[in-house]
């Protein structure tokens, strides 16, 4: 019963890290990479779908990322998505491929974007830590039931705070990177 109280906490935990790198990818640090795009969403025969669905994202340079369509007239429909989602790029249409430049980020914007990061983090931690506090209380609820000694719930607690800390510990080396990425010139 234990161990699937574990299971399940680092299971929670580790959705809670990955949730963050996604947050953390969808954060730009100034450098075209093709995830900058993910969450665009295109009209394509009457209902939305991910830009990746109807078209091929790749980077040019560090700064520009092209759109190649895979049908030609959704060439203005993809433009137009990618003009109307909040990422504050500009795409303009060359022929057969949309190229998407990608603004340098001011160092006022920079901090903001720091600010946000750090937030999302704090995000991460506080789940991490809910996911630890209904461990607990699954265990001593076990205790209460008497189907676990005292011993044995302690020594739950001890392995629950051991996922809590490592799940803590790679949200943190998250955020110093993301950190250290925003801040390069």
């Amino acid at each position: 019963m234990i161990e699937d109280i574990k299971k399940d906490a680092a299971s929670r935990m580790t959705k809670s890290t990955e949730s963050l790198t996604q947050a953390l990818a969808k954060i730009r640090a100034g450098r075209a990479h093709p995830s900058l795009l993910d969450q665009v969403m295109v009209p394509y025969y009457g209902s939305d779908v991910p830009l990746s669905q109807v078209a091929n994202v790749g980077v040019e340079d560090s700064r520009t990322l092209t759109v190649t369509p895979w049908e030609k007239p959704m060439l203005a429909v993809i433009e137009k998505a990618i003009m109307s989602s909040d990422l504050g790029v500009n795409p303009a249409s060359a022929g057969l491929i949309i190229r998407v430049p990608i603004p340098a980020l001011t160092e006022e914007r920079r901090k903001d974007m720091v600010k946000l990061v750090r937030g999302e983090a704090e995000n991460a931690r506080i789940a991490v830590r809910n996911i630890r506090r209904d461990a607990n209380g699954s265990a001593k609820d076990l205790l209460k039931e008497k189907e676990i000694s005292g011993d044995a719930m302690h020594d739950a607690e001890d392995a629950i705070q051991k996922l809590t800390d490592a799940a803590i510990k790679q949200v943190d080396d998250m955020l110093a990177d993301k950190e250290k990425d925003l801040m390069i010139v």
